[in-house]
């Protein structure tokens, strides 16, 4: 885990508006800086950044944060790769907790830190085979070359060669200091039982290194480029404690800024495919690298965009097997089409073929809806016969069902009507028994699991609940302007106190005992009580810290607000009092509206026990209207307090 003290460091050191501008066109505005919102699609700029505060918010997406949470939201990075990304762009070394950890543990994180060091130096090495020696030159160079590669996409791939040498990298390997375990662990080399000397797993092939969504090197792919050797043409790393090949697409960190940009994943098969696509401009390309595309796969495209296009080989054996991955697309509540190549070709040859533009215009015209594509495929083979075309129908039912829109499903629905030449009514009927037998299932599945839920409120009852307003604006008072100081006193001939306003708020509210309803923002409140008690007044420079991008989000919205008094007013001697000159009032209005709304909803809750509850003895009933009368008089003491002037 990375030391507090590192990524204090990070925050301290990197300027949000020096990240942000690696990404985005700013310009000043004011105090702050403006630009495009690089989260959508807008004319007027309105994606502001705060040099004073390090925020920044986007009020097109709604987005907001730190200069980490921008690096995750940008570049879809988790909370310690946002980190070690800003790390790297300011030289700062990261150092990691010292925590007490069991020997298990210990050996665990070892292991896998030794397996990225290891990965990371034979993607060197490879590279360095390919381009430096002249063996790599002369083989996979000229392999590369031959399949119309340009030299700046192997770089950017960072292919590499692995000499005939049975134990060419091994040796390299040992003398960089790296162990037997590790070697084999990562399975670049093989040991045979009891032998020291290992071999080279990739020998005499071609090099495609395979990255996490980061860009850490995880495994590798090797092909074969001798025809007479009887062995397979393509080898992977074998699975460890940093490759998953299920979890895993090859090609996503190249793709993944392109991805976002034209909203659709384009998913292939191998890791020809990929490059040969991307060096004739189809960018946004995966691959899931001969393996059956898995829901963690998806998943990871879904990360990107909900959009996915399928390229299939012309002469695929396994067009209709791959059905399957269709539909598990659209489990995950995405929209998938598909692309069919011409008979023996795939998307390697067809791009080695075809100019960029040919490639546009081609999958343009070609690429297809899933149901069109399912009943072109199968439709062939039903031949006349009804029984064969009836399970047809079903099949695509079935992929219809699994979209969760019902305005997709009725458009689906339409199209399958046109494409089979079938009624509408059949059809809905159909998808109706299909549905629901699957919530019939679920049921008899999670019968076990079913509880009791609370009762929804009526929409008229969540309408007139101000209670989620009020706690927000509690904690824009406390996030926004905590810390400083405040002269408080609520009658005219009180004597006023110097507090702040986080300890005012904390100590009005626990000398009654309140506490916050909603989730999330008692939340907030538990930690700014908890730094209280620390001698520690949490505002909103705190939270946007936090490793959780929805606290920080909060913090960033509350701290930047959309616009700031120019000023060019104060020139032309017009004066607008600011929220701090009416931070008195506010905290106490704050505080007092909320205790009035606690006593109103405890008056509610009595008085309907009064209603629901006419089994009461007469000792029950008479203390519950003692108590409404004393809520009375405290909230008439309210009252008079807000309508005070002090």
């Amino acid at each position: 885990m990375i030391s507090r003290e590192t990524i204090d460091k990070i925050f301290s050191t990197s300027r949000v508006e020096e990240v942000i501008s690696d990404f985005v066109n700013l310009k000043k505005s004011g105090s702050n800086y403006k630009g495009l919102s690089p989260f959508a699609d807008e004319k007027t700029p309105s994606f502001m950044v705060s040099p004073s505060k390090q925020i920044w918010k986007d009020f097109s997406s709604g987005k907001g944060g730190n200069v980490i949470t921008f690096v995750m939201e940008h570049e879809h990075y988790s909370y310690p790769e946002a980190l070690r990304y800003l790390a790297k762009k300011y030289n700062i070394e990261i150092e990691e907790d010292k925590v007490e950890l069991s020997e298990e543990q210990k050996e665990l994180q070892l292991n896998k830190e030794s397996l990225y060091q290891i990965s990371e130096v034979a993607a060197k090495y490879f590279q360095n085979q390919l381009w430096e020696t002249e063996e790599g030159q002369t083989i996979g160079l000229s392999y590369f070359r031959e399949r119309n590669l340009r030299d700046d996409i192997v770089k950017e791939f960072q292919l590499g060669y692995s000499p005939k040498n049975r134990d060419a990298f091994t040796r390299y390997a040992f003398e960089k200091g790296y162990k037997k375990e590790v070697l084999e662990q990562s399975g670049l080399s093989i040991f045979h039982e009891n032998s020291e000397q290992g071999i080279d797993r990739f020998r005499e092939r071609v090099i495609f290194p395979i990255h996490s969504f980061s860009g850490r090197v995880l495994g590798f792919g090797g092909r074969i480029l001798r025809n007479d050797l009887k062995t397979a043409k393509y080898f992977n790393s074998p699975e460890n404690e940093i490759y998953h090949k299920s979890s895993i697409l090859y090609g996503l960190f190249q793709a993944k800024s392109h991805i976002i940009k034209t909203d659709n994943c384009f998913l292939v098969e191998g890791y020809m495919d990929v490059v040969s696509l991307c060096q004739n401009g189809v960018r946004n390309v995966v691959a899931s690298s001969g393996t059956s595309l898995t829901t963690e796969q998806i998943r990871l495209i879904k990360r990107l965009t909900n959009n996915v296009t399928i390229l299939y080989d012309g002469d695929s054996a396994g067009i209709k097997a791959s059905f399957r991955g269709i539909d598990m697309i659209l489990e995950q509540d995405m929209n998938v089409r598909v692309l069919l190549f011409p008979d023996g070709e795939d998307p390697d040859s067809f791009a080695g073929k075809h100019s960029a533009e040919e490639i546009e215009l081609f999958f343009k015209e070609n690429i297809k809806d899933f149901i069109r594509f399912k009943t072109d495929i199968l439709l062939e083979e039903t031949q006349g016969d009804p029984i064969k075309k009836a399970g047809l129908i079903r099949d695509i039912v079935g992929s219809i069902s699994l979209v969760k829109s019902l305005i997709q499903r009725e458009i689906y629905v339409k199209e399958c009507s046109k494409v089979l030449d079938i009624s509408e009514q059949v059809l809905f009927s159909e998808l109706a028994q299909i549905t629901q037998k699957k919530t019939q299932e679920e049921r008899r599945n999670f019968k076990e699991e079913i509880k009791l839920q609370p009762v929804e409120k009526t929409a008229e009852e969540i309408e007139t609940d101000f209670t989620p307003k009020l706690e927000e604006d509690i904690l824009d008072l406390m996030l926004s302007y905590g810390n400083l100081e405040i002269m408080m006193s609520y009658l005219l001939d009180e004597e006023s106190y110097k507090t702040t306003v986080t300890e005012e708020i904390i100590h009005r509210f626990e000398e009654d005992d309140i506490h916050f309803s909603i989730d999330f923002y008692r939340k907030i409140y538990e930690e700014i009580v908890e730094g209280l008690q620390h001698n520690e007044i949490r505002t909103g420079e705190f939270f946007v810290k936090s490793e959780d991008e929805e606290l920080n989000r909060f913090a960033a919205q509350k701290m930047l607000k959309k616009y700031a008094i120019s000023n060019n007013w104060e020139a032309r001697d017009i004066f607008v009092p600011t929220v701090e000159e009416h931070l008195i009032q506010n905290t106490k209005n704050v505080i007092l509206k909320y205790k009035s709304l606690k006593i109103m909803k405890m008056k509610d809750e009595l008085a309907l026990q009064l209603k629901e509850e006419s089994s009461l003895d007469e000792e029950k009933r008479t203390d519950i209207f003692r108590k409404l009368i004393s809520l009375d008089h405290l909230l008439k003491q309210i009252n008079e307090l807000e309508n005070r002037v002090v």
